[in-house]
């Protein structure tokens, strides 16, 4: 069993013809209304994989939490350990222009009123399996929830996103760490200020997402770059979490060279069709575009 313990929003997603600078306003060409936050789309990701998943979070008891849920009820996603709050479910406000990059605010809501008895139930639960964070709820209960883990031998995937004051004292904790290019930079930033040693990671097994240009692969067995398909993107968003989902699923039925490749492929994918869970491909449609 994957569980993902994480976020989950309601994405406001405008188009626009360019990301606004500093002072900028401009107007959008299109809104349109989607199911996100980074823990939904990983466990969504990670079901369409294969894989059987459960999602642990929390919503407000508002319309928002419908639109939220429904891609996740669909694929047949475990919500049976779902919280409803009197907070409002939280929300991302997404501008995605013409080229496929975007920019996201996000405002946690409900995701900040998740409690810690849901950080015990989702470690209970991913016992012989996997536990699956990220950086969207509370950093005190995700140290939490990695603490548990690690004192019970549960493996744990940290995804250092989006990369914050705690993300290198949390990076210590997980067995698997999964980073964007500026957020690895970030973290070894952290660990050269603190005095670590240049290797205090080799124990772990770390991906570097680089866009267009791969994955890095560090683990103890050996480093590796992996390519990326070259496509023209339509919409980048959910396109790492789409990464995370698919490699955690795939890794348990395929050695990491083998997870890291499909997991690009589903991302690569992803780019190629608006809003961040209904862009995640099933496995069957990463299949149909070969190896």
């Amino acid at each position: 069993m994957i569980v993902v313990l994480g976020s989950i929003n309601l994405d406001i997603c405008l188009s626009v013809a360019n990301l606004p600078q500093p002072g900028e306003t401009i107007s959008a060409t299109g809104r349109q209304l989607f199911a996100g936050g980074k823990g939904a789309n990983q466990a969504l990701a990670a079901r369409r994989a294969g894989a059987e998943v459960a999602f642990v979070g929390a919503v407000g008891r508002d319309a928002g939490a419908e639109v939220a849920l429904a891609h996740l009820r669909a694929a047949g996603v475990d919500l049976s350990a779902l919280e409803e709050v009197e907070t409002p479910t939280g929300t991302a406000m997404i501008l995605v222009e013409a080229s496929g990059e975007n920019l996201i605010v996000v405002e946690g809501g409900a995701n900040r009123a998740l409690s810690e008895a849901s950080v015990a139930v989702a470690v209970d639960r991913a016992r012989g399996g996997t536990l699956v964070l990220q950086q969207e709820i509370d950093d005190a209960l995700t140290e939490l929830a990695l603490q548990t883990a690690r004192a019970q031998g549960v493996r744990s995937v940290l995804n250092l996103s989006p990369f914050g004051a705690r993300s290198g004292p949390l990076s210590q904790l997980a067995d698997v760490l999964i980073t964007n290019e500026g957020e690895w930079e970030a973290l070894q930033a952290w660990a050269s200020a603190k005095g670590l040693a240049a290797n205090w990671w080799r124990s772990k097994v770390v991906l570097v997402t680089r866009g267009s240009a791969g994955v890095y692969v560090f683990s103890p067995e050996g480093d590796l770059s992996l390519p990326a398909p070259v496509i023209q993107p339509v919409d980048t968003v959910g396109a790492g979490d789409t990464f995370c989902g698919y490699l955690v699923a795939a890794l348990t039925e395929m050695e990491l060279p083998e997870a890291v490749a499909l997991a690009i492929r589903a991302a690569s994918l992803a780019c190629l069709r608006p809003g961040a869970q209904p862009a995640i491909p099933t496995r069957q449609e990463v299949a149909r575009h070969g190896a």
